[in-house]
């Protein structure tokens, strides 16, 4: 009898034929942008600037947002109460917020004439400042404070109830309990997420575009953008491309390697109950990150709500032809993502973990402006690049969701391997027969939850259509920015609650249709 599970018997080559692609498309793109260069290139003082501006914001970001998200985390664990898993819920719903439309609530709440400031002047106090390094540490600190803090309450949830238990018994103190229970948990999760947080923010576009304030505040994403845009001096955009690709590169094989599943251990599902975290003190504690943290996140949610009522109806015609565009955009980058994630998770789920699983993380290190270009430049010779605008962003927003609908779906392939790999290889099963009656059905949820993450992310994405869309074929987001631009303001807060609609929308829509008649 065999001791381990057998592998499903999937196309052997679908897989790898599917990631090779990707990184296929990544490199052709680098490749067509390094040969209209003019070499040698050599960097000057406002790239090693962007650079050094880049690497300390993504740090400082990542920084904030794991040690704010560990007590977060640490009270939602040890309490229960009404509406927590609702709060919980809510505050995941900045991940997957648009940037821009994050943005405008930022500045509702924080900018110089917004809510805070505001508050400070009766005090007889000067405004916030939010452009510049404030503000893009802000910005990246609101997105990413729930992926921390998601991250870390799942290593916390794998702690059996029973150990809790018998700290209790042993009348343990707090500081005991969290030396021996939850910092080896903490180990374990936070150097990862920290890691994987710094690659996220390294290749920000839109936070530094909107909030950036200037040369002192200048990411290497931005200045790609500039010399593209601005200079068309592809041999520095080139090399600002590779500069990236090798440092959030880097850091993304680095978070791959540090963030490993949370070991499971075995324990009776008894419900959690926190013998150490009893008082009057440790309670009103815990209440007071919570409360800090859905203040944080879900304030400036409100302003975009109150702000956008108000100019729904002084919006431009075009704003729902760009909102038709930013719908189909979505919905293709989703199709293309759900082609791609589900033969490269069955891949990877039948391997060992490290190198073919870097393959994926590798489109989110590239710059998503640097891949559109590169495209751009090869269809150049045999067609007009800006009607394939919308085509080649819907592609580019699938892979840099990619890595996320990956670590969403393995879980489920490896379970479906461990429970189903035998018996399917018994009967038989390959192919599409294997898929439709074994797979998709018992990774349906997770499906739908990743498919709602990808399309929740490209229509909020203000990244290539910045660079090559024209008046027809401009997405939601780049209307929405023009607004800012003009400063009309209240047209602008009107298309960001559209935006934020259609948004959260197509993410409930995805994701209800996986858990409807999903089987575990």
């Amino acid at each position: 009898m065999a001791r381990h599970s057998q592998p499903i018997k999937t196309s052997t080559l679908t897989g790898p034929v599917a990631a090779g692609s990707v990184f296929f498309l990544i490199i052709a793109a680098l490749a067509a942008v390094a040969s209209k260069a003019q070499w040698p290139v050599t960097f000057g003082v406002a790239d090693w600037a962007a650079l050094r501006f880049t690497v300390w914001q993504s740090f400082l970001s990542a920084l904030v947002s794991v040690v704010f998200a560990i007590p977060v985390a640490r009270a939602l664990a040890r309490r229960r109460f009404v509406g927590r898993g609702l709060l919980v819920t809510l505050l995941g719903a900045p991940f997957i917020l648009p940037v821009i439309v994050a943005v405008m609530g930022l500045l509702v709440v924080f900018g110089r004439s917004g809510w805070v400031s505001q508050g400070l002047g009766l005090f007889g106090l000067p405004p916030l400042s939010i452009y510049g390094l404030n503000g893009v540490v802000l910005a990246h600190v609101f997105f990413n404070l729930p992926l921390a803090t998601r991250l870390i309450l799942q290593g916390w949830q794998a702690i059996p109830s029973e150990q809790f238990r018998l700290a209790g018994q042993l009348g343990l103190p707090p500081v005991v309990v969290f030396r021996t229970l939850e910092w080896p948990v903490l180990r374990q999760v936070v150097p990862g997420a920290f890691a994987l947080i710094f690659v996220i923010c390294l290749t920000s576009f839109a936070v530094a575009l909107t909030l950036g304030g200037g040369p002192r505040a200048t990411t290497i994403e931005l200045a790609i953008y500039q010399a593209f845009r601005f200079e068309f001096d592809l041999g520095r955009a080139a090399m600002l491309s590779l500069l990236q690709l090798v440092v959030a590169g880097s850091a993304a094989v680095a978070a791959l390697w540090m963030l490993p599943p949370i070991a499971v251990q075995m324990g009776r599902d008894r419900p959690v109950r926190r013998w150490d975290a009893r008082g009057a003190g440790l309670r009103a504690l815990d209440a007071m990150w919570i409360g800090l943290a859905a203040t944080f996140l879900l304030v400036p949610l409100g302003a975009i709500a109150t702000s956008g009522l108000a100019g729904l109806g002084q919006m431009p015609s075009q704003i729902w032809s760009a909102a038709w565009t930013s719908a189909w955009v979505a919905a293709l980058s989703t199709m293309v993502l759900v082609a791609l994630a589900l033969p490269i998770s069955m891949w990877l789920a039948q391997t060992r973990r490290g190198g073919a699983e870097a393959l994926t993380l590798v489109s989110l290190a590239a710059s998503p402006l640097m891949i559109g270009t590169g495209w751009f430049m090869l269809i150049n010779p045999f067609a007009a690049p800006t009607q394939f605008a919308l085509i080649v962003t819907a592609l580019v927003n699938a892979m840099m969701s990619l890595p996320f609908a990956v670590r969403i779906l393995m879980p489920a392939m490896r379970q479906v391997i461990a429970e189903y790999g035998r018996l399917s290889a018994g009967l038989g099963l390959s192919g599409l027969a294997l898929w439709r009656i074994v797979v998709l059905p018992r990774v349906r949820a997770p499906l739908g939850f990743a498919a709602g993450l990808a399309a929740a992310l490209s229509v909020g994405d203000l990244g290539v259509v910045a660079l090559f869309a024209d008046g027809d074929r401009a997405t939601l987001p780049l209307q929405m920015y023009r607004l800012m631009g003009s400063y009309r303001t209240d047209a602008a807060a009107g298309a960001a609650l559209l935006l934020l609609t259609l948004a959260l929308g197509m993410f409930w829509a995805c994701d209800a249709w996986g858990r409807r008649h999903a089987e575990s």
